[in-house]
């Protein structure tokens, strides 16, 4: 029986932010953004919103959504999302290296250029916690049984390069007041709202799901992933630790780490019918195995689903008609859709 006075206490300890997600229309933000105003955060966004407008139009009432329908790179459209924020959470970027190649110069003044600026953006409207995705593809292709967190970066990609550049940029412009928090996410899986199909476990399900096979390229490298509900959940955990817990901090964010051999054996396992799985060469071996444990150990963060919960999700998502034409539109794949909207 709880004592009603405790529960109080408890939701006053909240932090309650106003949180600019740059992205948050996108893939993860998707997810984020209704988590947030559910925790009592005063959210705006900025996005292209590529993806459609009306993402969010349920949330548009009651005043704690704002969103700016613009360019990371357009310093009056970051000034605009960022005023009255006190916190930034900055998922925005030409998110693959597929979509990265198909326009280097693009992806570099999204992923790197527009960086600092934003960052000056952020400390100019009092900004006071600045938490930045970077990837884990900034270790590259590491022999060891276990990457963590303060093993040397050798990113293979412009992407990937870009990603560990942006965080130097944070480092150096931590300053009193102004607390960084750099995430290395692994690959999400799962879905959400704007959903992804050109991720691991997404595209081994959809195949499943809509083609009634599964091919592997390669199959031996090992991937590692985390379920996006968790993901969305160590950004709202994020916001409620005090500053000196994760000033300054690099905390790799995944859970599973399996080979591409295995998803697919746990793609058919959530499915629970009969998929046949093909096999085929690839010269794309990057593989590597991340450990969060530092994120467990340090931070107090634990994921907690897994790679078939993220496979049942998605068949769900499939069955009831949240995703229409999964195999043919160009909304669920970065590079198709960049390609369609030809962007600059």
């Amino acid at each position: 029986h709880h004592n009603p006075f405790e529960v109080m206490e408890n939701s006053m300890a909240k932090k309650k932010w106003n949180v600019l997600v740059t992205g948050g229309a996108g893939y993860v933000g998707s997810a984020l953004i209704p988590k947030l105003l559910a925790d009592g955060h005063v959210v705006s966004v900025l996005d292209l919103y590529m993806y459609g407008e009306d993402l969010f139009k349920e949330y548009r009432q009651g005043g704690q959504l704002k969103e700016v329908i613009g360019d990371l790179r357009d310093q009056e459209a970051v000034a605009k999302a960022v005023e009255g924020c006190d916190a930034v959470i900055h998922l925005a970027c030409i998110s693959n290296d597929p979509s990265y190649d198909l326009d280097p110069e693009l992806g570099k003044s999204i992923n790197y250029d527009a960086f600092r600026p934003l960052i000056h953006a952020s400390k100019a409207a009092g900004v006071k916690r600045f938490i930045y995705a970077s990837s884990s593809s900034v270790y590259g292709i590491k022999e060891d049984e276990n990457v963590t967190e303060d093993m040397a970066l050798e990113p293979l990609t412009d992407y990937s390069k870009y990603k560990m550049l942006c965080e130097e940029v944070l480092a150096e412009e931590r300053e009193p007041g102004f607390v960084t928090c750099t995430i290395r996410p692994s690959t999400v899986c799962g879905y959400a709202p704007r959903l992804r199909l050109d991720l691991t476990v997404n595209i081994l399900t959809n195949h499943a799901l809509n083609k009634g096979k599964i091919t592997v390229f390669g199959g031996e490298q090992k991937r590692p992933n985390i379920h996006i509900d968790d993901m969305v959940d160590l950004y709202l955990f994020l916001l409620q630790c005090d500053d000196e817990k994760i000033d300054g901090a690099t905390y790799n964010a995944g859970y599973e780490n399996f080979k591409v051999s295995e998803i697919a054996e746990m793609v058919r396992e959530g499915l629970s019918k009969d998929i046949e799985i093909e096999t085929v060469p690839t010269d794309d071996n990057r593989s590597y195995h991340v450990s969060s444990e530092k994120m467990r150990s340090e931070l107090g963060f634990t994921a907690t689903r897994t790679v078939v919960d993220a496979v049942r999700d998605l068949a769900e998502a499939f069955s009831d008609g949240r995703v229409p034409d999964p195999l043919d539109d160009p909304k669920y794949f970065n590079i198709k859709l960049m390609q369609e909207k030809s962007m600059k």
